[in-house]
C-alpha cells in the first residue's frame, strides 16, 4: 500500500501533514469501502495543469479543484490531481485556510474513490457531510 505525494508545477501548502492524511485515509478507505490500497498518487499542480489534463483525459474545458483517475479493479489505485491555485481561491471565498481546503480536496478525491458522487444535487449534499465529517479528524 502506497499513498504518495507528488508536485508538478505546484507545491502543497506548509503545513500539510502527510502521515497523519495518510493515516486519514487509511481510516476513510476502511469505512467507507470493501477494498484494500493498492496506492494513490496525490498530485499537487497548476490551474493551467490541470486544466490541460482536463482538456486532454475527459475533454472538458474548464478549470477545476480536483480530478480522480479511478484505475481500481480489486484494490484501489488512483491519481488524484489537485489545482492548487483553485484551493487558493476555493480557500479565500470559503474564508478558510489554505491548508484546509487542501485537505478537503484531498479528503473529496478519496470519498470519489469509495463511491461517493457529486453531481447531483443529493449527492453533493452527502459528500459535503462526508468531507465535513473526515475533515473534524484531521489533526
Amino acid at each position: 500500500m502506497q499513498i504518495n505525494f507528488f508536485e508538478e508545477d505546484s507545491k502543497f501548502p506548509s503545513g500539510l501533514k502527510k502521515t497523519m492524511f495518510r493515516a486519514l485515509v487509511q481510516t476513510i478507505v476502511k469505512n467507507e469501502s470493501k477494498k484494500k490500497i493498492d496506492y494513490i498518487n496525490f498530485i499537487a499542480c497548476s490551474d493551467e495543469y490541470l486544466l490541460n489534463v482536463n482538456q486532454q483525459f475527459l475533454q472538458h474545458d474548464y478549470y477545476t479543484d480536483v480530478i480522480t483517475f479511478d484505475y481500481s479493479e480489486n484494490e484501489i489505485a488512483s491519481d488524484v490531481v489537485m489545482s492548487m491555485d483553485r484551493i487558493e481561491d476555493n480557500a479565500k471565498q470559503n474564508k478558510v485556510s489554505k491548508l484546509n481546503e487542501c485537505y478537503r480536496i484531498l479528503i473529496h478525491g478519496v470519498l470519489h474513490l469509495v463511491g461517493y458522487k457529486d453531481k447531483a444535487p443529493d449527492d453533493k449534499t452527502v459528500m459535503t457531510q462526508k468531507e465535513d465529517f473526515y475533515l473534524r479528524l484531521v489533526k
